[in-house]
């Protein structure tokens, strides 16, 4: 059993609620005491907007650990939640897929890249990934131990998880890694309207146990929260839905990993600030 899980956010169909995934569920684990890393794979560098407010003077950010061999490590930065790092995407991430297209191994660039010896100490590293399935996204799926699926409730993202499937079982079968699916989790819920039942009745059809017991609900705080650069628990005040969505969402994957055999270390206090109430 390795000393460190490995979590990939992916669906290759965006707007599904993938990054508020990867940025809140790395908080809630950060809140209870593990040390966390995020690494961002996203084009659009959308987890590192929400969590980083990068020095002048950072000059070294994922893309160009992937493109340069520049040790992970040194992208590495603190975010406002203890115990959660931040591995910033940076702006030259968009020709990584081009540039590792040519290269040998080149499904296993960042799993060379995660080995990094100064990355040890973290329990559980989590991968915002892309919204395609692109070279580096195949990169997130066989560096990870588990990988965790948002889906929105609609149609178009649920037709879309065939292709997600197939590229995993490719992944396990032609790579030789034993990536597993954590869970798929419904991002968006919303019980107003209809097709939110219509789509999770068919999700637990085709998945059954895979589906995640709770969803995220749709939640105004999840939308104004980056824009003020904090995740869910620092901008909803406690008590509030997102927040509770996140802690319950954050029991099932540690419900999953141990029945899995990835021990996390135990709980401990909270290391986050007290919360204030959404301005």
């Amino acid at each position: 059993m390795a000393a460190r899980t490995t979590i990939a956010i992916a669906n290759q169909k965006g707007g599904v609620g993938k990054t508020t995934v990867a940025v809140n569920l790395a908080a809630a684990m950060a809140r209870r005491g593990r040390r966390v890393l995020l690494v961002d794979l996203d084009i659009q560098g959308s987890a590192t907007s929400i969590l980083a407010a990068l020095p002048p003077d950072h000059r070294v950010d994922v893309a160009r650990c992937l493109l340069e061999k520049v040790p992970l490590a040194d992208a590495v930065v603190p975010t406002a939640q203890p115990g959660l790092d931040l591995a910033p995407a940076g702006e030259r991430m968009a020709v990584v897929d081009l540039h590792l297209a040519s290269l040998l191994g080149r499904e296993r660039v960042l799993e060379r890249a995660l080995r990094d010896p100064h990355l040890q100490p973290y329990d559980l590293v989590i991968l915002d990934t892309a919204p395609y399935l692109g070279l580096l996204t195949l990169n997130a799926i066989v560096a990870s131990d588990h990988v965790l699926v948002p889906v929105s409730c609609e149609y178009l993202p649920m037709l879309g998880l065939k292709l997600l499937r197939e590229t995993l079982d490719n992944v396990r079968d032609q790579v030789g890694t034993d990536t597993s699916v954590l869970g798929y989790v419904l991002t968006m819920v919303d019980r107003r309207e209809k097709i939110t039942d219509e789509v999770e009745a068919l999700l637990r059809n085709t998945f059954g146990s895979l589906m995640f017991p709770h969803g995220i609900r749709v939640n105004t705080h999840h939308k104004a929260s980056p824009s003020h650069h904090k995740t869910i628990f620092d901008y909803e005040s406690k008590g509030g839905k997102g927040r509770e969505d996140f802690e319950l969402l954050c029991d099932e994957v540690e419900r999953r990993l141990e029945a899995m055999g990835c021990r996390l270390p135990p709980r401990a206090p909270s290391l986050s600030p007290p919360s204030l109430p959404a301005s």
